[in-house]
């Protein structure tokens, strides 16, 4: 299996050893299960995003005519002050 070097801080890595320690797991445990959790969060608002956006397009025309001041900031027009 691949492996990464990580380099922390001794404040970092006295923090690591210590919740490592609370949880009852190794510190490589603990990285790793940080690391695969964020890994997870960004896919999952990647999806979100992804879905919001064809969710928006699908509907592009009822958004228009609910925010017709949008629409037109949206190409460019824009207000003067």
């Amino acid at each position: 299996m691949p492996a990464l070097n990580v380099e922390f801080s001794d404040r970092e890595l006295e923090d690591l050893r210590q919740i490592a320690k609370e949880r009852g797991t190794s510190m490589k445990a603990l990285v790793r299960e940080a690391a695969a959790a964020d890994i997870a969060r960004h896919r999952a608002l990647q999806e979100g995003a992804e879905a919001f956006r064809r969710f928006f397009a699908s509907h592009a025309d009822e958004f228009a005519a609910a925010f017709p001041e949008d629409e037109r900031s949206a190409r460019g027009e824009g207000r003067v002050a």
